[in-house]
């Protein structure tokens, strides 16, 4: 008896850095991917020698190599959504920013600029690039408050700043801009907004310092969302939620930062 072909799940490409303790990039990206309901690929942008303490290395991937990986998977399997992460390079963000252009997938940028333990991951040349080529291809932008200063020159210290920042961030280029507020006191706020709409995210913060990958985290489970065909609002709204979780459930490893639970629904 033939066994009935399954439902293809939805597809969603992220193109980001490896982290070799498997708290952030590419991994925490496929577990997140995994855990909602979606089918992960990758483009390797860039290996790093990375533990709870932080990062020891770090190379970049020849140009030729992500652009072999992106089309390898784009032009035989087809994605639903795309997420990016550590680019590193000027010349990595621009290639990327260019593979995006061919596409009508929604894209997720995540702007990473700096580790959680203060390692930078792009280069200050590159930041330009970003600005003018990559954050246009945003579907949403998810920048936290040190990238926002990074993007921006703005130090954000209040909820007033974050509607500054997103302002900011929006005069770049991308449809929706999402300003992550974690490192202010008090709960954990994030804005949502496309220069009309305006949704305030808010969660009790908790206490614990295990969080290592909750910027990748959040930008995976957006995408996974969009894919799903969740509109940009709700999909943000869930993957907030998954994240607040995933934070409750962060778990010790090694002697630093341990990562936050990509599993903690299934626990």
């Amino acid at each position: 008896m033939r066994t009935p072909l399954r439902e293809i799940p939805p597809r969603v490409l992220t193109v980001a850095g490896s982290d070799s303790g498997g708290g952030a990039g590419i991994q925490a990206d496929l577990k997140t991917m995994l855990a909602h309901g979606v089918h992960g690929m990758s483009v390797l942008t860039a290996v790093t020698a990375q533990n709870s303490l932080g990062v020891q290395g770090a190379w970049e991937l020849p140009v030729e190599a992500v652009r072999a990986q992106y089309r390898s998977v784009v032009d035989d399997i087809g994605v639903q959504a795309v997420k990016t992460g550590m680019l590193a390079s000027a010349e990595l963000v621009e290639t990327v920013a260019e593979l995006l252009a061919t596409m009508d997938a929604p894209v997720v940028v995540d702007p990473v600029g700096v580790s959680k333990h203060g390692d930078p991951l792009l280069a200050a040349s590159a930041l330009d690039s970003v600005r003018t080529q990559l954050l246009p291809a945003a579907t949403v932008a998810t920048p936290n408050l040190d990238e926002v200063t990074q993007l921006t020159g703005l130090v954000v210290e209040d909820e007033a700043g974050m509607r500054r920042a997103a302002e900011a961030v929006l005069g770049f280029g991308p449809r929706w801009a999402l300003i992550k507020g974690g490192h202010l006191a008090g709960d954990a706020v994030d804005l949502l907004t496309d220069g009309t709409e305006e949704h305030w995210l808010r969660a009790p913060r908790h206490d614990n310092r295990h969080t290592h990958g909750t910027g990748c985290t959040l930008a995976s489970a957006v995408a996974a969302g969009l894919a799903k065909g969740m509109g940009v609002p709700e999909a943000v709204r869930a993957a907030k939620e998954y994240v607040t979780g995933a934070i409750a459930a962060g778990f010790a490893l090694g002697g630093g930062i341990g990562p936050v639970d990509h599993a903690w629904r299934l626990r």
